[in-house]
């Protein structure tokens, strides 16, 4: 068994999903299960959480520092009671002060943040996964531009984490394209979605680090990803553990009736070994 702990990019459903069963029904069952069974791949319990979310873009990397976080409902539309949803998980001002020294002694500038609260991308997340909400959680931001070399780059400077009981997941979402969140979306999410785990399971690091550089010329990717925002926080996860054997720990292919969907871990998991 080893101690490092592996890498996630976790696709993380939409809005607040947890918190409306009644209204969704078994949409997100297979999703859930997926993130409660992290905990068994981990197999210990982390120190805390790096959570590199896809709903936090600045200029430069920057991290949640408070030391109890608030709440952030960056979504609208949803059901009044998803307003007063508490994810009451403590922050970790020291992990957030080592994240930036990483970056920086790699050349990247960051800045800490503490009044930043924890958007859906994380609370939703997370709640499968840890719903007493007592594990240490720091947000990480994507930075404006979406540079694949530049966020696998940073990941590879937050590795050494791994080694400290800290568990990076990046959350975003393997399509997302919410004008083509149904059939119309379909075609483009199984090419895409294909060509990713292709992508992530077969090919050496070095020629996966290349397709990741290039995932423009993907099958589907424009029309999986207008913006790149969710799939930014894929390339920190996968830099961090660079070298390493991916695992596909989730995936359908008829999410909300016929999108392609998934989620990774990148290195060994401790729980598995």
């Amino acid at each position: 068994m080893t101690d490092r702990l592996p890498t996630y990019f976790v696709s993380h459903g939409g809005g607040p999903w947890p918190w409306m069963k009644n209204q969704y029904g078994p949409a997100y069952d297979r999703l859930e299960a997926s993130l409660v069974d992290m905990r068994r791949q981990v197999g210990v319990r982390p120190r805390a959480v790096l959570v590199v979310s896809s709903h936090w873009e600045t200029e430069r990397f920057t991290l949640s520092s408070g030391a109890a976080p608030g709440m952030i409902y960056d979504y609208g539309g949803f059901p009044p009671h998803t307003y007063q949803i508490r994810y009451p998980a403590p922050g970790a001002p020291q992990l957030a002060a080592r994240v930036a020294g990483l970056l920086e002694a790699a050349g990247h500038p960051a800045g800490l943040d503490p009044e930043r609260g924890f958007d859906h991308g994380t609370f939703s997340m997370l709640a499968p996964v840890y719903p007493q909400a007592d594990m240490p959680v720091v947000q990480l931001s994507i930075r404006h531009g979406y540079d694949p070399a530049l966020h696998l780059d940073a990941g590879r400077a937050l590795a050494p984490l791994r080694d400290e009981g800290v568990l990076i997941i990046g959350s975003g979402l393997s399509f997302h394209n919410l004008r083509l969140f149904g059939p119309g979306g379909a075609q483009a999410s199984h090419d895409f979605d294909g060509w990713l785990r292709h992508t992530l399971l077969a090919l050496p690091p070095d020629q996966r680090r290349d397709a990741m550089l290039h995932w423009r010329a993907a099958p589907g990717a424009r029309q999986a990803h207008p913006r790149e925002d969710h799939l930014v926080p894929l390339w920190v996860a996968l830099g961090a553990a660079a070298d390493e054997t991916a695992a596909c720990v989730y995936h359908e292919e008829e999410f909300f009736g016929s999108l392609a969907v998934s989620s990774f871990r990148f290195g060994a998991a401790p729980g598995e070994a």
